[in-house]
């Protein structure tokens, strides 16, 4: 695959388009597709900042020169139509995977790539299998992005939702034939790329071929800012000034966020302020949402979240399993020491730069 051409099929904006980017600077990317796109010159960048602000940050300045096909106006429709619909949960992500899917093999067929080139096709899990399919038509090399351990994975959160049903989780799981494609992406996928050793043994306990899976941990630039922030810690912690504890990501029970309500309940009265930051998908209980201790932020642009990491003291990330955890990066550019678990990427080292 060395001297061949890449095609980064990319559904979303996941870790800050690494691969695409990685490529385009060894000169080797054909094409990047993904489902939006929005270059500095766009009328997006027009309107007011507080309008669409998550759209407006699917744009990586290193990929300004590389060949793009987006579907901006296809996506904006498709999300008018589902919350006119009031879709939501699975069937909302199924059919936008499969969309994506349908506007990638369209875009491709446009494409002048000759039938005798070497074509390498590099796509997400869970939005390549009809991609690979036609992929494997022309010849080309499938490589699959595991962006989570699978379908044991899935096994973990039932086990936790049924350990805390006060807490209501509105997660539920995937339906038979979400998994079934998904077995059908590693079968046709020559190689599969996972983020963390926990990842492999994962997809291996599925039945997924060892000979297939490659370990590449996350890539990730500090940003440039960084090099200038100085992390300071009072004397000694105060109600005036207390220990402020992040939680940043989804608020799931996956994430482990039972195990942080039970801290919380732990330390009541002592000088720590725990943050929430991230879309919610649990019913805190009203203990919780009284408790002065406790603030819950929602969900915020990628862009504002710079704040959060510099002005927290530790970063929580007790997963119960990530394909790798990038926030743990994030939060070690600014020098913020983790409480982590071992089931995710090997970010941290235990007693050296935090906890295990």
């Amino acid at each position: 695959m060395s001297n061949s051409q890449w095609i980064c099929c990319q559904l979303g904006a996941r870790e800050h388009y690494a691969i695409p980017r990685v490529l385009q600077q060894q000169n080797r990317l054909n094409r990047l597709v993904t489902d939006a796109w929005v270059e500095s010159q766009s009328w997006f960048n027009r309107l007011p900042k507080s309008c669409l602000p998550a759209l407006r940050e699917r744009f990586h300045l290193e990929l300004a020169n590389a060949k793009v096909s987006s579907f901006n106006n296809s996506l904006i429709n498709f999300e008018l139509i589902q919350k006119a619909k009031k879709s939501s949960g699975w069937q909302k992500t199924i059919d936008r995977n499969l969309r994506f899917q349908n506007r990638t093999i369209a875009a491709l067929e446009k494409q002048n790539i000759k039938p005798d080139q070497q074509v390498n096709l590099f796509a997400y899990s869970y939005a390549a299998l009809d991609i690979f399919k036609y992929a494997k038509s022309r010849g080309w090399n499938t490589i699959l992005g595991q962006i989570d351990p699978g379908l044991l994975e899935e096994e973990y959160i039932v086990q936790e939702r049924n350990r805390y049903p006060h807490l209501r989780s509105l997660w539920q799981p995937a339906p038979p034939q979400y998994w079934q494609n998904w077995q059908e992406e590693c079968f046709l996928a020559e190689r599969i790329m996972v983020n963390s050793h926990w990842s492999k043994q994962a997809l291996e306990k599925k039945g997924v071929a060892p000979e297939k899976i490659k370990i590449i941990p996350l890539a990730y630039n500090s940003p440039a800012k960084d090099s200038n922030f100085i992390r300071h810690y009072p004397h000694e912690f105060s109600q005036a000034r207390p220990l402020r504890v992040l939680f940043l990501g989804q608020v799931i029970l996956r994430k482990g966020i039972a195990a942080i309500l039970e801290a919380i309940e732990l330390l009541k009265n002592e000088p720590v302020e725990f943050w929430f930051v991230g879309s919610v998908g649990i019913t805190f209980p009203e203990t919780i949402i009284e408790n002065k201790q406790v603030k819950i932020f929602g969900k915020v642009s990628r862009g504002t979240t710079t704040k959060y990491y510099q002005q927290a003291d530790i970063f929580l990330f007790p997963t119960h399993s990530d394909g790798f955890g990038l926030t743990q990066l994030e939060a070690q550019a600014w020098s913020l020491p983790i409480i982590t678990s071992k089931f995710c990427g090997a970010a941290v080292k235990d007693q050296i730069n935090g906890l295990i």
